[in-house]
């Protein structure tokens, strides 16, 4: 049984319902208007909006497939044409990532954009494309250190893994199902294994990188890439981490998963001086508090991954997660965080940190915030229209 929206959440001013479809109906007009500024450009996928300007990322980027990812989700929510035919436009883009075989991020390039195109249309070269890229993916997986390889080697990191990878077993989940290769599952359920037992700390906050030696298997290093210290938490590192185990529960129903979401959960829940509205700082423990950047990207993958765990968490906690998750949406759609229509260079949501270290996409909109966004209404949608 799914847990109630509170009561206190329900009788705010705007119902859930209002802001839901406000919502969506915001995001729908800006994709269309980023869409059409964007199609005129060769071979290239929105990516961000600084210096007054869109820009733009090709297909070897690992964001390249939520553009099109964020229109497909719409599109099955609204049924418009236009959305349908700039997702396949967009898409189509994407198609040469299918080839690469340096990179972890296939399942965000792929999954999010051929996977929901797949799922809406049943396209079957879609199946194709993706059938291509998990076998690249899965050639990226070492059987001594039992993880996906996430970057190259280099002088600091011998087999660097990230946080971020859990986000890609999805994507070898759904290819194990769909085309009855169980090593797909075998190699996700082997990567998530190693991440719990590796990349948490005794309060469940994760690190970003964990790097292995590949003799022994065992970690040699624990470091931060995008957060403000290797002993910080990072906040976007914190919501892969919420997702990813999340989704490994609702793919495979081991009891494990679900019990290291819940205790990543409880860790976030817990945050001492989250900010009232909810949307993290870039890094939970980031110097200058409160006076820093908010990550409007990691506060929309927490919340589709708060509801999902609601919707699987059959203990009294449920409820507890679904009103974190309702509350975070509830500020990303409101002026401060979502874009009035026209604005923003386009994108849906304000206020997000890409790489703060390399002052990369600071205060920016990024399409990786959009589309986590887009996934987070609609699966409170189902929730509140009781198919969740």
């Amino acid at each position: 049984m799914l847990a109630a929206v509170s009561p206190a959440l329900c009788g705010q001013q705007e119902s859930l319902q209002q802001m839901i479809s406000r919502s969506l109906a915001v995001a729908e007009r800006q994709c269309i208007a980023l869409g059409r500024t964007a199609e005129v450009k060769d071979s290239v996928l929105p990516r961000t909006f600084t210096g007054r300007r869109v820009r733009m990322a090709g297909f070897k980027s690992w964001i390249c497939g939520f553009y099109p990812g964020t229109l497909w989700l719409l599109y099955g929510y609204s049924g418009n044409d236009t959305l349908r035919a700039l997702a396949e436009k967009f898409t189509a883009r994407v198609e040469p990532a299918k080839r690469l075989k340096n990179t972890h991020d296939l399942g965000f390039m792929l999954y999010c954009s051929f996977g929901n195109g797949y799922r809406l249309t049943g396209n079957r070269h879609y199946l194709d494309v993706m059938a291509e890229g998990a076998r690249n993916l899965a050639g990226r997986f070492n059987e001594r250190v039992g993880a996906i390889q996430s970057w190259g080697t280099s002088r600091k990191w011998q087999f660097p893994v990230i946080i971020d990878n859990m986000m890609n077993l999805e994507f070898l989940e759904f290819m194990a199902k769909e085309t009855g290769n169980l090593r797909y599952d075998t190699l996700a359920r082997r990567h998530a294994n190693t991440t719990m037992a590796n990349h948490f700390r005794r309060d469940y906050s994760s690190y970003h990188v964990v790097s292995y030696d590949t003799l022994t298997g065992k970690p040699n290093a624990k470091h931060t890439h995008q957060g403000y210290a290797d002993e910080s938490a990072w906040a976007r590192g914190q919501a892969w981490a919420l997702y990813g185990f999340t989704m490994m529960y609702r793919e495979t129903g081991v009891r494990a998963y679900l019990n290291h979401a819940r205790r990543v959960a409880a860790y976030i829940t817990g945050v001492a001086d989250m900010p009232a509205d909810k949307v993290p700082y870039w890094d939970f423990d980031a110097p200058g508090r409160p006076d820093t950047y908010r990550d409007a990207s990691a506060a929309a993958i927490m919340a589709s991954a708060f509801i999902e765990l609601s919707t699987l968490d059959k203990s009294a906690d449920s409820s507890r997660w679904l009103d974190y998750g309702v509350a975070q949406l509830r500020s990303l759609s409101s002026p401060r965080y979502m874009a009035e229509p026209g604005r923003n260079g386009c994108f849906v949501l304000m206020h997000s940190v890409g790489n703060m270290n390399k002052r990369s996409e600071v205060d920016a909109p990024l399409s990786y915030a959009d589309y986590y966004f887009v996934e987070a209404l609609l699966r409170l949608k189902k929730v509140v229209d009781g198919q969740g």
